[in-house]
């Protein structure tokens, strides 16, 4: 008798053996992956009603109940991002596709740019704003630190560029840019603003008009609740004159607003399909923010930041990013001495269900990078990574005064 093909006696994950048909061959089961909490820099988790709305029946994209309910997302949208920005709308791609989008519809070749890095992904915007041909000057601090607004100053004096970049919440760091000057300066030098908003949207206060924004992009995995997918982006005035005079073509078809804009204008003029259950996502998430209003969103995330942040000094814990410079939203803490990075993510990933994230660049291996973003900006998310992650430090042998960190917490909480 043959014995069982290896490959058939294989268990499969989530469901019960199967095959094909006409061979032997298995398939896959039914998807049931073990519960996680992503506390990591993103994804979060999806809020409970987001993942109800992706399970509403599809419409075409060009069905009048969808374009109606396109409508509504993008004025939602502009309520988040506190502007009257016409062009603004969801990108049908992940937050670095919003970030491509800004760079080659603001830049051609021989513009001037300015890019500003202090982490990891101030050097992504380097590397696209170089494939647009611009001439591009480099501005350097060190990771976890922000850029001084008379230091700003003097680079616009030297350079004049058509566009400054730079990142408002740097995920890589756990480092907040102060910005709020910052637009006001660059139109003294007839300079965009272009601000990176992935980690800031829906999380820390973001006012496009108030702060003479020009361009911005954001995503929807971390403070909207939402699955990856798609990146909000708006254009103000300034920025859409920019592009209209133009003298080449934006490089990239695809993410070329002066096309894609007309799909979500009145003229509805087909561009793409757009991902409609992305659409109903974030037009759920954006529900979710306007219910609670803005300025308690953005509380809410201080509150739990504090609380954590007592918790993992508790537990001898120190962040990497500037002290007043902090997010709330994504903690970046320096590995202690002699503790192996993967072995304590490692362990609490599969004996807590609890992924955090390592470090970038410059950071690699040496923090971590606790999010509390949107959704799991809560009090319950703070006390099971605490008690998980003081767990893991004990076990690998750092002295950690056992029950620390939940204590500090709830110090904290109860107005301590």
């Amino acid at each position: 008798m043959t014995p069982p093909s290896p490959r058939m006696s294989a268990a499969i994950p989530g469901g019960q053996t199967s095959k094909k048909k006409d061979d032997d061959v298995p398939i896959p089961g039914q998807l049931n992956p073990s519960p996680r909490l992503l506390l990591g820099p993103g994804p979060s988790d999806a809020h409970p009603r987001v993942l109800t709305a992706m399970a509403t029946p599809l419409l075409g994209h060009l069905d009048p109940q969808f374009l109606a309910i396109m409508n509504e997302t993008q004025d939602m949208l502009r309520d988040a991002f506190l502007t009257k920005n016409r062009l603004t709308f969801p990108i049908s791609a992940t937050g670095m596709a919003g970030m491509e989008t800004c760079m080659v519809n603001l830049l051609e070749p021989g513009d001037k740019v300015v890019v500003c890095v202090s982490g990891f992904f101030g050097t992504r915007q380097v590397e696209i704003a170089e494939r647009t041909g611009a001439q591009m000057t480099r501005l350097d601090v060190p990771w976890g630190t922000v850029f001084d607004l008379n230091q700003l100053r003097e680079t616009l004096t030297k350079v004049r560029p058509k566009v400054l970049s730079i990142v408002h919440a740097e995920t890589s760091t756990g480092a907040l840019q102060p910005i709020d000057q910052l637009g006001k300066l660059c139109h003294e030098f007839g300079t965009l603003l272009l601000v990176d908003a992935v980690t800031s949207l829906g999380c820390v206060p973001l006012k496009l008009d108030e702060w003479e924004i020009d361009a911005v992009y954001s995503c929807t995995q971390k403070g909207l609740s939402c699955p990856p997918g798609l990146s909000p982006v708006s254009f103000s005035p300034r920025a859409v004159e920019a592009i209209g005079k133009r003298k080449t073509k934006v490089q990239s078809w695809y993410f070329d607003t002066t096309m894609v804009q007309k799909y979500w204008e009145a003229d509805r003029f087909y561009h793409h399909t757009a991902p409609i259950t992305m659409i109903y996502a974030i037009r759920e998430g954006l529900r979710l923010v306007l219910e609670e209003g803005l300025e308690t969103r953005w509380a809410r995330h201080v509150a739990n930041h504090r609380a954590l942040k007592a918790g993992l000094n508790a537990i001898g814990l120190e962040y990497s990013a500037a002290e007043g410079h902090q997010l709330p939203q994504l903690n970046a803490v320096k590995i202690p001495a002699g503790v192996d990075d993967l072995t304590v993510r490692k362990k609490l990933l599969a004996d807590f269900g609890i992924e955090v994230g390592g470090g970038l660049g410059d950071f690699k291996g040496k923090v971590w990078r606790i999010g509390l973003m949107g959704h799991n900006s809560r009090a319950n998310c703070v006390f099971q990574v605490l008690g998980a992650l003081e767990q893991c430090l004990l076990s690998v042998g750092c002295k950690v005064a056992p029950g620390a960190g939940v204590a500090a917490a709830n110090r904290v909480y109860a107005g301590g």
